[in-house]
């Protein structure tokens, strides 16, 4: 076994069948001693084959005993080589990271008709909300190697985009296609969470979470957030309300109607179900909320416990049947 850089070593798989290769040489050493003693008796009788037509045979006819030599050489290194590749010579690389065991994550992304203003910029131009939203939503979905990723776009009412799926480039391609209006122009908050909710895989490992992006309340529904907000803690799934953008006109909101005053807004939403509440007023602040986001919910990194491996065993195993034939065609050549 020989190490080499990076923890990379040539090693042998079976080495057991090594222990032929003493067995080989004993065997060779006697074959050779018995050629010996026999081609030096038939000297000593000085046997001719004569016939009445033909003279004595040269004695260069017989093999010399370099010939013998040499053809024991070519047929014990043949054999040697053979036992080589039974013992299984592999080369042993580097170690094969293993695939993160990651989470599900449900990114619900407000499509109503206030994600079209263009407050938000982009290499230094005016840019809609939206466009800002789907390319670091993005950038955040690419890095997130081993999680189940679902898309819910919601308005007026909730739609998902894609179920939970390992697919990332299909996310991401989803993603890119959600437009404002797609779902209506109002904002069902509560819809968006229950639909994603109902999505989950329950009993897995890692606890799911819900990140939501909108910039407005819920003005929409069949679910209000306290009853989302319930599913969700019953569940354990923490909700990220993350604000999008602010109120361009900076002017006091209007007094909201008893219903929805008793229904609870982002930060309560994020606080009752052990999330975390973001406000987004520009583009900066918006990717480092994502990067927050992704450093909470982070993947699980599991120590590598396979090495790549290399086999070598049909490279002894050529060299012996190239000895072999090439003792074979000798043989031949002396015979004609």
């Amino acid at each position: 076994m020989a190490a080499a850089a990076g923890g990379a070593m040539l090693t042998l798989a079976q080495p057991v069948w090594l222990a032929l290769l003493p067995l080989l040489l004993l065997g060779a050493a006697l074959a050779g001693r018995r050629r010996v003693r026999m081609a030096d008796a038939g000297q000593q009788a000085g046997l001719l084959l004569v016939h009445p037509n033909l003279a004595p045979l040269p004695a260069d006819q017989d093999y010399a005993r370099s010939d013998r030599r040499v053809h024991a050489w070519l047929n014990g290194g043949g054999a040697a080589l053979l036992v080589l590749a039974l013992a299984q010579p592999q080369w042993i690389g580097d170690w094969i990271p293993e695939a993160p065991e990651g989470r599900e994550i449900a990114i619900l992304i407000d499509t109503s008709k206030t994600m079209s203003i263009n407050d938000f910029e982009m290499d230094g131009k005016p840019v809609e909300r939206i466009t800002v939203l789907k390319s670091l939503v993005n950038r955040f979905v690419e890095g997130r190697r081993g999680d189940r990723l679902g898309v819910i776009a919601f308005g007026t009412t909730a739609a998902t985009l894609v179920p939970p799926t390992f697919d990332r480039q299909l996310v991401t391609e989803m993603i890119r296609r959600a437009q404002v209006g797609i779902a209506g122009d109002d904002t069902a908050i509560g819809d968006a969470i229950g639909l994603a909710l109902k999505q989950l895989q329950q009993g897995a490992r890692l606890r799911p979470a819900l990140i939501l992006f909108t910039d407005g309340d819920n003005t929409a529904g069949e679910i209000t957030p306290a009853e989302a907000v319930t599913l969700a803690r019953g569940m354990g799934v923490p909700v990220y309300a993350v604000q999008v953008g602010v109120d361009i006109f900076d002017r006091p909101q209007p007094a909201r109607p008893a219903a929805a005053a008793e229904q609870p807004g982002l930060r309560e939403m994020a606080a009752r179900t052990g999330g975390r509440y973001y406000e987004a007023g520009d583009s900066g602040a918006l990717q480092t909320v994502i990067a927050d986001i992704g450093r909470r919910e982070q993947t699980v990194h599991r120590p590598a416990t396979r090495r790549a491996v290399l086999e070598w065993y049909w490279v002894p195993l050529l060299l012996g049947v190239f000895l072999f034939t090439a003792s074979s065609v000798r043989m031949m050549l002396r015979s004609c």
